[in-house]
């Protein structure tokens, strides 16, 4: 057949151009399933492939991290750029109709479907002229009767509890009255065993509006009511766990974005008074999680909710009540109400874990600073022993100058183990070393030859130990050489709090007088190394000396680290 100039190809195959130009996503799969035969334009568009991309390819390489294969449903599928992407398939052979999803839309469509198909419900027709019921057979299996068979009210009353018919009997007469519908919960006799009925029912009026009779549903309840008791029972224990727990237990509609707090630990942790109500999921994201948590967060509600798996989060949130961050966990799950379908809801409990985390923290920085101490430590011990050693004539003169230095290296650290802040008072340090060789007052008198003169200074671990070793050398070298080697010298020591740094600077004052004449050492021996160099190096200090005949001094002036919160247990 010769094609006429200018003729339009769809007019020769228009159930091709209909299938291409079709404005909802259009596939043909080949016969095992596994490969795409054609696909229109719309589904290109849909799932991001350029356009004539899709045949030939795998079906597979449309799937998402969901259950594989092309069934009929809702469908996680992958885009091009591998998003995610909520599909509806629906399927004819080896034909596929593909539509994008709305996820709250969809989530909606399932529960009107799920509500028009209640279980569970027997109609009854009541006419007013005969006085019979007609019941269906759900209705007459629920009453144990046979089905196909009026029944009268008397018959009915026969199995109601007495005590109840006078508040059944008002509650119908009030429907009456004004043609509303009504419910009611009431137990009768089955076959020898209680059954508690829900009963709803509607008067029906005639054309004049005089009541010719009512309809409605009954529905067995028995099992929901015993279950409801045990839950309550349950709710109970479950309430005293929690509260000793200080765990929130809470409830997301997923449908209205909706949260329902179970107890009064959610208002506690979250700091709402009743009043302000609960939270949904977009305020929580959006407005109380800290935005550097929200993306670690959405990344495990859309894991939670693809996989079908236990839901566990833990983020930084604002307590409304005083504006403070708090560290949270978050555990829950959501429900389905049957395999393949959106969830309705999300159950789970809260815990304010800020403590607990907070404790690590400083569990873990205290480890790190015992290994630093450790560390700094044997340094020490391994310098000192080398240096002692350089500088001792005999083995008695390097065990007293030894075993003295250890005594007030492990002086300082047991009075920083002592001190909650893991610091050392500097009167402390240097009562301590010149309590031998004069009796040292709590306010610094001492026989004349001794003076302590300055403020209340706490000094941080990573200068106390440097400077309580300064401190047994300078004492050391006044008991051998210098003012404490006589009867008649004196030593003065003072100190300030200068203004500088985080902290503060340390100015520190040695001055002796009254003992032998002093002259410049002809060698440095470790006391000399150790002012010199410990002090600047460790201390970052500013050290002078002064050799003057008349008796040694020594200033210091030292910046003191700030101190660390998270070493302190008691904050």
């Amino acid at each position: 057949m010769n094609e006429r100039v200018g003729q339009d190809p769809a007019a020769e195959d228009p159930f091709r151009a209909g299938f291409d130009e079709a404005l909802i996503g259009l596939a043909v799969l080949s016969a095992d399933g596994a490969g795409i035969v054609a696909a229109n334009r719309a589904l290109h568009d849909l799932v991001g492939w350029p356009p004539g991309t899709l045949p030939g390819r795998a079906a597979a390489e449309l799937l998402g991290e969901g259950p594989g294969g092309l069934p009929d449903g809702l469908q996680v599928w992958r885009r091009a750029d591998g998003t995610p992407l909520d599909v509806r398939v629906r399927r004819a052979g080896r034909t596929l109709v593909v539509e994008a999803v709305d996820v709250d839309a969809a989530a909606h469509s399932e529960a009107n479907r799920e509500a028009l198909a209640a279980a569970g419900l027997g109609e009854w027709r009541w006419d007013r002229a005969t006085g019979l019921l007609t019941l269906s057979r759900r209705a007459a299996r629920i009453l144990g009767r046979p089905p196909g068979r009026s029944v009268s009210w008397a018959e009915l009353k026969a199995g109601l509890s007495q005590a109840e018919l006078p508040r059944l009997s008002a509650l119908i007469a009030e429907a009456d009255g004004t043609d509303g519908p009504y419910q009611f919960d009431t137990a009768t006799t089955v076959a020898g065993r209680t059954v508690i009925l829900r009963v709803r029912g509607q008067a029906v009026p005639g054309p004049d509006g005089t009541l010719t009779g009512m309809v409605g549903v009954l529905q067995d309840i028995t099992t929901r009511v015993e279950a409801r008791d045990e839950i309550l029972s349950r709710d109970q224990r479950l309430r005293v766990a929690t509260t000793v727990a200080k765990l929130g237990i809470f409830e997301w509609h997923m449908l209205e974005d909706q949260a329902i707090w179970e107890n009064e630990n959610m208002y506690e942790i979250f700091g709402h008074a009743p009043e302000d109500g609960t939270i949904g999921k977009t305020e929580f994201l959006n407005d109380i999680l800290h935005p550097d948590d929200r993306p670690a967060v959405r990344r495990a509600i859309s894991k939670a909710l693809r996989e079908d798996g236990d839901l566990h989060i833990s983020g930084r949130i604002r307590r409304k009540s005083d504006g403070v961050w708090r560290t949270i966990d978050m555990a829950g799950r959501f429900e389905r109400d049957a395999p393949g379908r959106l969830p309705r809801r999300l159950i789970g409990v809260v815990a304010d874990v800020t403590d607990r985390r907070v404790a690590e923290e400083r569990q873990s920085l205290l480890i790190r600073e015992l290994h630093h101490r450790v560390k700094n430590t044997l340094a020490t011990v391994q310098a000192i022993v080398g240096s002692t050693a350089r500088t001792a004539s005999s083995i008695e003169s390097f065990y007293e100058a030894f075993v003295g230095r250890i005594k007030s290296l492990a002086h300082t650290h047991s009075v920083l183990t002592e001190d909650t802040w893991q610091t050392a008072s500097l009167a402390n340090l240097l009562r301590n070393e010149l309590k031998p060789y004069a009796e040292v007052g709590p306010d610094g008198a001492a026989e004349g030859r001794i003076s302590l003169d300055g403020p209340a200074i706490d000094l941080p671990s990573e200068i106390a130990v440097p400077i309580g070793m300064a401190i047994h050398e300078l004492t050391t070298n006044a008991a051998k050489y210098g003012a404490l080697s006589n009867r008649t010298g004196r030593v003065v020591v003072e100190w300030s709090l200068e203004p500088g740094g985080p902290a503060g600077i340390l100015r520190f004052s040695w001055r002796e007088t009254g003992g032998p004449p002093v002259a410049p050492p002809s060698r440095q021996g470790f006391g000399s190394r150790l002012l010199q160099r410990v002090l600047i190096t460790q201390v970052q200090a500013e050290v002078t000396t002064d050799y003057a005949p008349g008796g040694f001094s020594l200033t210091m002036r030292a910046p003191i680290p700030p101190r660390n919160d998270s070493l302190n247990p008691l904050v």
